[in-house]
């Protein structure tokens, strides 16, 4: 007599049944978990399309089963208007690091947002250039080492990390700024509300949102992923707050 199973977790049906390039300990499956659960939870999958650009997530296309484009450098935001405009119709987001968005694409990112393109920004900050061989970035942290700063960042000469949650969300046009973190269980539930929140406001068509989500590199900070997760936590929480820094006054429960 055979016994009924009864699924409780299985992999979203917006995720590929791939092995991972990602290093051990790296966070970027489970962000990439957390976007797929959205785009399936919400309906959205079959019109959704994806928008990878140059750094560690440069293969993202090989894991999300749904339409999916390669930008150059920096150029995600750019990219992912012209298909917006484009097709209105789709749910157009990019999935971005912190070297390629706040680095070489800070001019893109800031007009894509300043524009409000209807667009969903996911933006991982784990404070160094992960891909390329562990070099700062722009939000790497005061006193952080990295290959290209190997004292430690010194924000006399080469000036003090971007908190680009903070940022954008001093611009009128976004309609949805976050920032979460991906270091535990209870962050990364919070983590996949605010994905919903966002996807869910695209369709809807309110405009651009941005999530910023906290991540860690074990290989880049020489640390073991559990110490990286830690540190994490303590270092990068300190100075990167959690929170929504912009939603539309509905989200408020006030009156538009």
């Amino acid at each position: 007599m055979s016994v009924p199973v009864e699924v409780i977790f299985k992999r979203p049906e917006a995720l590929r049944d791939r092995p991972t390039h990602y290093c051990p300990g790296c966070p970027h499956g489970i962000a990439h978990r957390l976007v797929a659960e959205a785009l399936d939870d919400l309906g959205l999958r079959e019109r959704a399309v994806g928008v990878a650009p140059v750094g560690c997530s440069v293969l993202a296309y090989n894991y999300f089963n749904c339409d999916f484009q390669e930008a150059a450098h920096g150029r995600a935001p750019a990219l992912a208007t012209g298909i917006k405009r484009g097709r209105p119709d789709t749910i157009v987001f990019t999935y971005q690091g912190d070297g390629d968005l706040a680095s070489i694409g800070m001019a893109e990112i800031i007009h894509a947002a300043n524009r409000g393109e209807k667009i969903t920004v996911v933006f991982i900050n784990n404070a160094i250039y992960g891909m390329t061989g562990g070099q700062m970035a722009p939000t790497t942290l005061v006193g952080q080492k990295t290959t290209t700063s190997p004292y430690g960042r010194d924000p006399e000469q080469i000036g003090w990390p971007i908190r680009m949650a903070e940022l954008l969300s001093t611009l009128v046009a976004p309609v949805y700024v976050t920032r979460q973190a991906l270091y535990t269980p209870q962050l990364v539930r919070k983590a996949r509300k605010a994905l919903h929140t966002a996807f869910r406001l695209q369709a809807e068509g309110k405009g651009f949102t941005f999530v910023e989500l906290l991540s860690s590199c074990p290989t880049g900070w020489g640390m073991t992923p559990v110490e990286a997760l830690e540190w994490g936590k303590e270092k990068m929480m300190a100075y990167f707050p959690l929170g929504e820094f912009k939603k539309p006054e509905a989200e408020e429960g006030g009156k538009k």
